[in-house]
Parts: structure tokens; C-alpha cells; sequence
């Protein structure tokens, strides 16, 4: 199996701030993973501070 996080950081990265916004996205949605079984097929969209659709993650068979 495979866990693959895509993440768009738009033309600016967040306007200088990437490393701030993707470690709030990484503590977030890492503290949400004990909610999936984490199989095969389960993925979410994933969310910035400012709750705009940036990305997913998903788990895959490899």
C-alpha cells in the first residue's frame, strides 16, 4: 500500500508562508487519520487555513 498526500501551494505559496501552512496541514490531517481504516481506496480532499480545497490524499494498492 501506498499513502500519497498532493498539496497545491498556488502561484505564490501562500504568499511566502508554505512551510507555515504546510506544517498546519500536515498536524491537521495526520491528526485526523485514526478516523479512516486506511485501506485501499480511502482518500479525503485536504483543506488550508482559509478552508480552500488544495489537494487530497488517498491510499493506493501501490
Amino acid at each position: 500500500m501506498k499513502f500519497v498526500l498532493e498539496v497545491g501551494m498556488g502561484e505564490t505559496g501562500w504568499d511566502g508562508n508554505a512551510a507555515k501552512e504546510l506544517g498546519r496541514i500536515l498536524r491537521y490531517w495526520g491528526g485526523n487519520l485514526d478516523h479512516y481504516d486506511l485501506k485501499p481506496g480511502d482518500e479525503s480532499v485536504v483543506y488550508d487555513s482559509k478552508y480552500r480545497e488544495v489537494g487530497r490524499w488517498s491510499i493506493t494498492s501501490e
